[in-house]
């Protein structure tokens, strides 16, 4: 948990994928994250959090369902959904915090 709250402590905006490996939509998001990463290079750190590995971070963060998407930067959340989304929308809710 230490470890993560370093990581989310970055100017840097990072969006942390809260996944599992047995569910369906956080699959379809592996391509739709990579091409984000692709277009948006250093501006953005993508982590993946799976939550049946890491329940002390999922639980501290309310997670209910999979995928949820937080974006924090300097520590702070700025943008928190659940569910899939295309990588336009991704990038437009990720470019107010660059």
């Amino acid at each position: 948990m230490s470890n993560f709250k370093k990581i989310v402590q970055s100017k840097t905006p990072t969006l942390v994928d809260f996944f599992a490996t047995w569910c369906g939509p956080c699959k379809t998001m592996i391509p739709i994250l990579d091409e984000v990463k692709n277009k948006m290079g250093d501006q953005v750190r993508i982590i993946k959090i799976d939550v049946d590995k890491t329940p002390q971070v999922s639980s501290a963060y309310k997670i209910r369902s999979v995928p949820t998407f937080i974006l924090f930067k300097d520590g702070k959340i700025v943008w928190r959904q659940n569910g899939g989304m295309d990588t336009r929308t991704l990038i437009s809710r990720i470019e107010p915090s660059v």
